[in-house]
């Protein structure tokens, strides 16, 4: 019978053995997969503000550009309104004439 129990507490011992190796090969792992989890975190981070800062430089551009357009009609518009007043004067004359009959 101390046979059978020296036997039994050589197989816990073994199991308690196998269980502690399986505990430490897990507790290695465990800074490896935190350090893989904290770059992939790293990396959604820098590929999410890669894509803000695209977008904003985008959104920004094309506000420039609105910007330019408007600013080019407002200056042609103020080019062909002060080249009608310098025909007007003109044209009024040429209109009093038809009206007088001269031309």
């Amino acid at each position: 019978m101390n046979e059978k129990r020296i036997q039994q507490v050589l197989e816990i011992e073994r199991q308690a053995q196998a269980i502690r190796e399986a505990a430490l090969r897990a507790a290695e792992q465990l800074p490896i997969q935190a350090e893989q989890e904290a770059q992939a975190l790293i990396e959604k981070a820098r590929t999410d503000a890669e894509e803000e800062a695209r977008q904003l430089v985008t959104n920004a551009q094309a506000q420039e550009e609105c910007a330019r357009i408007l600013a080019q009609a407002d200056e042609e518009s103020r080019h062909l309104e002060a080249l009608a007043m310098s025909h007007f004067d003109h044209a009024v004359g040429y209109v009093l004439d038809r009206l007088a009959g001269r031309e």
